[in-house]
């Protein structure tokens, strides 16, 4: 009896220490009741089979790996789902556990998507939050062990044309007359995995299109969050992975991508492996296409974001 009593005692007590875990790694990024670019609708968060469809509260879920690990490099982790929801355990949470073990700390972004009824100005408001996210980490990367130089930011799918527009765009979106205002929001590198770069052409993903610009965008609008059009020398590194045979963004984004990087002395390791669809995952993955997180983490390092072996000193 003791013995089954100790027992449901100790469950009870991880029950706790995990849910008061969970709590304090999420990070709001707004000021608490004063979230720009918001109606301040009383709605809730609507989360099912592990998707999110809708974000009231945006801000991160913080991964941080030990101090005896850690590397000094963080990225923020836009999960995908075509704008419509955020896929935030295949392509966020499982991604962040993996950073940890190479010493990056990771902050997975749960930023509000643009067909939330609260938003004033849909477009925008996924690159408000990732912008004051790196404002955020850059604001306390003493505090947590980072070096400000090496913040980067990475996507998957829909995610993936959030962190490249973070990479590109120069237009600040998330100031709010704050001292976070005076950080810059500009990522160090960028990581993007069978991304969505293109909303102005033929190649471009409808679904993106109309869930993050509306049913009937202006040319001009498509252009503005088109990328590969915004590409400049100041462009931060990038990694990119595709397979070929995705049939639902079509692998010519990052070739259109990677060719306007290459244009303007943008260094960047482009890999297009044969199989893979639009199923890129961290592990599982078919063929040649296992060998991207390898090859990732070896750019890292060849990019002077990670050291190969921490100091013994």
């Amino acid at each position: 009896m003791m013995n089954h009593l100790f027992f449901k005692l100790t469950v009870l007590a991880l029950v706790i220490f995990s849910t008061h875990t969970q709590a304090q790694n999420f990070m709001e990024i707004w000021p608490h009741g004063h979230i720009p670019n918001s109606k301040n609708l009383r709605l809730t968060d609507s989360v099912a089979n592990e998707r999110i469809y809708r974000v009231m509260l945006p801000g991160m879920y913080a991964f941080f790996p030990g101090k005896q690990e850690n590397k000094g490099a963080a990225v923020v982790i836009c999960p995908g789902g075509g704008y419509e929801r955020l896929a935030y355990v295949i392509s966020g949470l499982q991604l962040a556990k993996w950073f940890n073990t190479m010493g990056v700390s990771a902050f997975v972004l749960n930023y509000r998507l643009p067909n939330s009824p609260d938003l004033k100005q849909r477009e925008i408001g996924p690159l408000m939050d990732a912008q004051r996210a790196i404002r955020h980490i850059r604001a306390n990367a003493a505090k947590w062990g980072i070096d400000p130089d090496k913040i980067g930011i990475m996507g998957t799918s829909s995610g993936g044309h959030l962190a490249a527009n973070t990479a590109t765009q120069t237009t600040d979106v998330s100031a709010i007359k704050d001292s976070l205002d005076r950080v810059s929001f500009s990522p160090n590198f960028a990581i993007l995995v069978s991304p969505v770069i293109d909303l102005s052409t033929s190649y471009a993903h409808a679904g993106s299109v109309k869930n993050l610009l509306g049913p009937n965008p202006t040319e001009d609008l498509k252009r503005h969050f088109s990328a590969q059009l915004n590409v400049s020398s100041t462009t931060p590194p990038c990694f990119i992975a595709d397979a070929v045979n995705d049939k639902a963004v079509n692998p010519m984004n990052s070739l259109m991508f990677y060719q306007a990087l290459l244009q303007n002395n943008v260094p960047v390791s482009f890999h297009a492996f044969p199989q893979g669809a639009h199923a890129i995952a961290l592990r599982n993955n078919p063929g040649s296409t296992e060998l991207w997180t390898k090859l990732c983490e070896m750019w890292l390092i060849e990019m002077n974001i990670i050291p190969e072996k921490l100091s013994t000193k």
